[in-house]
């Protein structure tokens, strides 16, 4: 029997502390031999990311204890952070970054030694950083990106790829990393280096362009190793003292421009160059010979063309995989719109088939070994969790066939004739087998308090298209009154170029299940639905994200499924940037959460940002040189004044990226007034939080805010204390 109480006041199972403890989820997914190895987030553990191994007994064991943090910061968000190599004697030999002082390590984990430096420290600036490294024995080497800081400013910086020896010889020593290639780009991806050992590719692009608004791929030579034999002779064992790598060789751009984004560049086994390109409005998987190339950038030749889907993402951290080659010339890809599926394209006939499952998001991250395919997915019942899908029993015994049918096929519709069981029987077979092999979802709770969510497309200004997930309020054993509707909260994503997927996060959880309804707004800038969806931001930030939450409000009231007296926005990073804005904006919303945001775009366009991201405005509102009264115009900082509404402001002391600094001076404005708010700002927790206390606490008073305006009595959480200014 349902009990009736009112939205917003029901008891949950799933407190604070429980959804803390599920945050974050596995990334940099590899294998090494026949295990799978990835990285963790232990929220208990001060926030630190492991490394975990799969044994070959289906074990999970972190490789490191705390409190090594395998974790890189390159770019401040990081890239793959560490690598593994199988070796015929003494067990894998594993490097790694350690958060701590961002040096590379290796590690023998079947060894008693403790990991041992490769790299040395450096005093100037943020010192040097290593990502996204890849370990050739052959070599005795390790190539990574090197970010190399020159000067004490956050833009002081230099980036290349470079040759890190796996004896040691460099732990103390900068003249003994060798680069292998010149400084001539601000930013670069890893190296790949093609199955003849002869050539080398990478990504590259420059300041004003963010990754996903133009890169090019660079291709070079690789040269015999100086000073001894080629690069075909193995190295001693451990990696020892030997010939070093010389710089590459006639480097030059093939693919790409200032226009197109290519994410990602791989090759093939058969010495052809795969990238994923959104040439045509998409990003796409295309192919390129090499001795198709003629001087200049060429265009390749897309692989399945016209599905009006992704097949890649935005590039925020180096080394982001959204496909990857297999041996028998298949390629395993992530693919779709909004939603996302792992599939196996056949590059010679273009079919694709995508893995069953209930899956609707693939994060950017993939491993092959043999026929087995490794990601990371979760759905809206499961959190992420990392899954194996045999391509072997999708392509069966004759792996150059063609693999048959189409993603609808795949999934179960549109099988053909014959009987049901013939019809299931072809399908499996077309799909392959899939199952979770680490980090599997367990239900902490009765599944029958998760949100039921559904995904919807709104009307905006001029008609524009609005992609949402709607997360009604819901509970097994309440209801609310006849005739209340509930308080809803307009979530805003980060990025802004990212997207809000279509997942269970205990977040979202913690909420509904109390009768507060939550919308995440995929608002124009979002990625997933195109180049066209991406550039509605360009020059209007501050306004279309804005609009677009607000639309997606607005909307939710006029039918009748939210209460528009009660409606909150929250958002973090560039999300807080957006809820900021919308209450200095608009009166949609009743009260908001502002989490680690930007709020002055003068400051964060000089001197308070990192690198990566220091130009970014440039696209997002315009040159600054150009319009400058614009960033005054949408600053919340200016229009601290304005607000009306309560607000929550999160911020972590130690972020580079939205310095607390711009949350100071935006408080010293809001004090001239009397609107209620809390400040709320976290020791050692930088951009985005990690320890499950800062969690508990953020979420607990976020709670209790909406609890306070909306006008619900809880006394599960401890009381928010609001202050208001004095005028």
């Amino acid at each position: 029997m349902l009990t009736t109480g009112g939205y917003g006041t029901w008891p949950s199972p799933i407190d604070a502390t429980l959804a803390a403890s599920r945050d974050g989820r596995p990334e940099y997914v590899g294998t090494v031999g026949e295990e799978v190895w990835w990285t963790a987030p232990r929220p208990a553990e001060a926030g630190r990311r492991a490394l975990v191994r799969l044994r070959a007994d289906g074990h999970e064991e972190s490789v490191l204890p705390p409190p090594w943090n395998v974790r890189s910061r390159v770019i401040e968000y990081g890239g793959t952070p560490w690598a593994g190599a199988e070796r015929a004697e003494g067990g894998p030999l594993l490097v790694f970054v350690d958060f701590a002082d961002q040096r590379l390590y290796a590690y023998e984990p079947d060894g008693t030694a403790p990991p041992r430096p490769l790299t040395p420290l450096s005093p100037t600036g943020g010192g040097l950083r290593w990502a996204d490294p890849r370990i050739h024995l052959d070599r005795g080497e390790a190539w990574c990106v090197l970010e190399e800081f020159t000067g004490e400013g956050p833009t002081d910086v230099r980036r290349v790829i470079a040759a890190v020896p796996l004896d040691g010889s460099a732990a103390e020593d900068r003249a003994a990393v060798t680069e292998l290639s010149d400084d001539r780009h601000r930013f670069v991806t890893g190296p790949r280096l093609s199955p003849d050992g002869r050539h080398v590719a990478w990504i590259a692009w420059d300041h004003p362009r963010m990754p996903w608004d133009g890169t090019v791929v660079m291709l070079g030579e690789v040269p015999d190793m100086a000073g001894g034999p080629g690069a075909g002779e193995p190295a001693r064992a451990g990696g020892a003292s030997g010939p070093r790598s010389a710089p590459f060789t006639d480097v030059r751009p093939v693919v790409g421009d200032t226009d197109e984004s290519v994410a990602q560049v791989e090759w093939a086994p058969d010495g052809s160059l795969l990238f994923v390109s959104d040439l045509s409005g998409w990003w796409e998987v295309r192919r390129v010979r090499l001795d198709d190339l003629a001087p200049g950038v060429v265009r390749g030749t897309a692989l399945r063309p016209g599905r009006s889907e992704e097949f890649g993402g935005p590039l925020w951290k180096i080394g982001l995989q959204w496909f990857q080659p297999l041996a028998n010339g298949l390629i395993a890809v992530i693919h779709g719109k909004g939603t996302t599926a792992l599939g196996l394209l056949d590059p010679a006939t273009g079919e694709l088939v995508d893995a069953e499952g209930p899956w609707t998001e693939w994060a950017a991250t993939l491993a092959v070994r043999g026929d087995r395919v490794i990601g990371v997915a979760a759905s809206p019942r499961s959190g992420y969790e990392v899954v194996e899908f045999d391509a072997a029993t999708a392509t069966g015994t004759d792996a150059g066939s063609a693999i048959g049918t189409d993603a609808a096929t795949a999934t179960g519709t549109g099988v053909g004739t014959g009987t049901d069981a013939e019809a299931d029987a072809e399908t499996a077979a077309r799909t392959g087998r899939v199952r979770v092999i680490g980090s599997a979802h367990r239900d902490v709770v009765d599944p029958a308090y998760y949100p039921e969510p559904h995904s919807r497309t709104f009307d905006g200004p001029d008609g524009r298209e609005i992609h949402a997930h709607i997360h009604p309020p819901h509970h097994p054993g309440h209801r609310a009154p006849e005739g209340e509707l509930p308080p809803y909260v307009v979530w805003a994503h980060g990025g802004p170029t990212g997207h809000a997927p279509l997942v269970l996060d205990l977040e979202i959880a913690y909420f509904t299940s109390r009768g507060i309804g939550v919308a995440e707004v995929n608002y124009g800038g979002s990625t997933g639905y195109g180049r066209a969806y991406r550039n509605r931001l360009r020059g209007q930030w501050g306004v279309v994200d804005v609009e677009d939450c607000a639309a997606v409000a607005r909307a939710l009231a006029a039918e009748g499924t939210a209460d528009p007296a009660r409606l909150a926005v929250r958002g973090g990073s560039a999300g807080g940037w957006t809820a900021a804005a919308s209450l200095t904006t608009t009166d949609v919303y009743a009260c908001g959460t502002i989490m680690f945001p930007i709020l002055d775009l003068l400051g964060w366009a000089t001197d308070e940002t990192h690198d990566f991201e220091s130009q970014y405005l440039e696209s997002l509102v315009g040159p600054l040189a150009e319009v400058p009264e614009r960033y005054r115009d949408r600053s919340p900082l200016y229009h601290a004044g304005d607000i009306t509404a309560p607000f929550l402001l999160l911020q972590g002391l130690d972020d580079v990226i939205c310095p607390p600094a711009q949350c100071e001076r935006f408080l010293a404005r809001t004090a001239e007034g009397d609107v209620p708010h809390a400040y709320i700002a976290f020791e050692g927790e930088g951009h985005g939080f990690r320890r499950a206390d800062t969690m508990v606490r953020a979420l607990e008073a976020e709670l209790s805010l909406y609890a306070q305006t909306f006008g619900i009595e809880r006394t599960d959480v401890p009381r928010l204390e609001l202050t208001k200014g004095r005028r």
